[in-house]
């Protein structure tokens, strides 16, 4: 039989002990040739866990084994858990494998081809999950705790810290760590403060490119704007450490009450560092002493001015305060060796785009134009939607004839109401809502209004000088308000800009002039159409 073999570690330690990928390839191969087989290829997967299918290695492998025809006959596991540790999704692909001819097999955890080695092996899987929650929730607790009593759980150190062992050991025998001035990245750390605080007035930009230049880089790297911002904000700098901040499942901060402190080396002192605090707060936008109105307005481009070298550009001011441009943001945060374009006047590059916006895309021919092309590419795309529309229809009546058939087999007694078939009912509930809301996107996505087929000289012409004069008018927040809803980019040179727009916003724009709405502040756009239409 060919077959292949699937290889999988979740952390770097785990690799190096009994689990290790070296240890499981040689022995999947001993069983491979003792039992006649042929090995036609390995999958390999470090660092990543088993409890969902976000694997690049174990997507690619399924993909081959569902193939037509399979790439090899069946595949190869150490145990269970290393191709699955959720028991629903294991069963699930593995349906998908036998459905095309693939078998699944464990060296260490052999079971039949039957029935009972199905309800073997989904027993196996469930407690394989509930072992991996319950190791989940011992070992953030442990990690927790030793924080609590001053031990460092990350594998590099910040900025100005060394991690150094301690008598002291954890796990496995491991000596525990604890953070350590590392003394002449603490030295850098310090300077920055002193030159943040000194008469000189230096800001994040001056200070990045100081270091920088005078070769106190950072760990071999240069210095930036946000490397700077964290050295001068983050509180471990006074002796604060937090651990458990972050949710790593979510990307998002955890609530400050589970956040555990940790005591280290102070860099600077808690005086030096509340002086820094204020400066900081003083120097912020909402605190500077330019007139609030010039602050607090939004730029009119702001969202959609690029550079040429693909950043963002945003406000800048001269020393007075009085000129202001548009400036690259990469210039800004790194300096004028990473991005060499010009600061553009901020009133200048306004009006030329407002009359651009005016007097040629808003053209009445122009927009006729427009919106011919626009019924051709949606015509064009009709036929792909209908495809679409189809398969998702055919998955959403896969999922209710799966429903059924678990409705039937537990009111027939065959399968018990338990945690496991909650779950499974639970599964088929997500799948089933996610599939609507697709067949309901696919079906208004890219759709014209009726009305716009119809569309006389007349309407365009006076939809265009309505634009047009709202664009021409003194009122800036209409003004901003028509940019940010039609323009998707304005990717600007030092001679020239292109204005990038979309065909789907302006045909909407129609619409609403037709329904007697065009005179107000338009909310068209992002609710109305996801896709968007180049025009420039």
């Amino acid at each position: 039989m060919l077959i292949a073999l699937y290889a999988r570690v979740s952390t770097v330690r785990q690799a190096e002990n009994d689990l290790s990928i070296p240890d499981q390839l040689r022995q999947m191969q001993d069983w491979a040739k003792q039992n006649g087989h042929i090995v036609v290829a390995k999958y390999v997967e470090p660092g990543a866990s088993a409890t969902d299918d976000k694997r690049p290695i174990f997507q690619k492998m399924m993909s081959d084994a569902l193939a037509k025809p399979p790439m090899f006959e069946a595949i190869i596991v150490h145990s269970h858990s290393r191709f699955f540790r959720d028991g629903i999704e294991a069963g699930v692909r593995e349906r998908m494998l036998k459905r095309n001819g693939v078998k699944l097999f464990s060296i260490t955890q052999p079971t039949t081809e039957d029935s009972n080695g199905e309800l073997v092996r989904n027993i196996i899987r469930m407690f394989d999950g509930y072992q991996s929650q319950e190791t989940s929730k011992h070992t953030s607790r442990a990690m927790k705790e030793n924080a609590r009593q001053g031990y460092f759980n990350g594998s590099r150190a910040p900025f100005g810290y060394v991690a150094v062992s301690t008598d002291v050991s954890g796990a496995r025998g491991r000596k525990k760590k604890k953070l350590a001035i590392h003394a002449d990245e603490a030295n850098v750390a310090r300077q920055i403060y002193r030159l943040y605080l000194s008469s000189l007035g230096m800001g994040f930009k001056e200070i990045a490119i100081h270091l920088t230049k005078s070769g106190l880089l950072m760990r071999g790297r240069p210095w930036n704007v946000q490397k700077v911002s964290t050295i001068l904000s983050d509180t471990l700098y006074m002796g604060e450490y937090y651990f458990n901040v972050r949710d790593s499942r979510s990307n998002c901060n955890r609530p400050p009450e589970e956040w555990v402190k940790t005591l280290i080396p102070a860099i600077v002192d808690a005086n030096q560092y509340e002086q820094v605090r204020k400066l900081r707060e003083s120097r912020s936008p909402e605190n500077a002493t330019i007139p609030p109105k010039t602050l607090a307005s939004p730029l009119l481009l702001a969202g959609v001015i690029k550079c040429r070298c693909g950043r963002a550009m945003t406000l800048a001011t001269g020393k007075s305060g009085t000129y202001r441009y548009y400036k690259c943001t990469r210039k800004r945060n790194e300096g004028g060796h990473a991005c060499d374009s010009r600061n553009l006047p901020m009133e200048k590059v306004d009006q030329i785009v407002i009359e651009q916006l005016a007097n040629r895309i808003l053209a009445p021919d122009r927009i006729q134009s427009m919106m011919e092309t626009l019924r051709q590419r949606i015509q064009a795309r009709k036929d792909v939607r209908h495809t679409r529309v189809s398969d998702l229809e055919r998955q959403l009546k896969a999922q209710d004839e799966r429903q059924h058939r678990l409705l039937e087999a537990i009111e027939s007694g065959i399968v018990e109401l338990d945690e496991l078939t909650h779950q499974r009912m639970q599964n088929i509930k997500t799948a089933r809502e996610a599939l609507t809301i697709q067949i309901a996107e696919e079906k208004c996505s890219g759709e014209l209004p009726r009305e716009i087929e119809y569309l006389k000289p007349s309407q365009v012409e006076q939809f265009g000088r309505a634009l047009r004069n709202q664009l021409l008018s003194k009122n800036s927040g209409i003004a901003k308000a028509y940019i940010s809803l039609l323009v998707d980019e304005v990717l600007v040179n030092d001679d020239e800009a292109v204005i990038k727009g979309s065909y789907t916003a302006l045909a909407h724009g129609l619409h609403q002039m037709k329904m007697g709405t065009s005179n107000q502040v338009p909310t068209f756009m992002h609710d109305w159409c996801a896709g968007r239409d180049s025009n420039s």
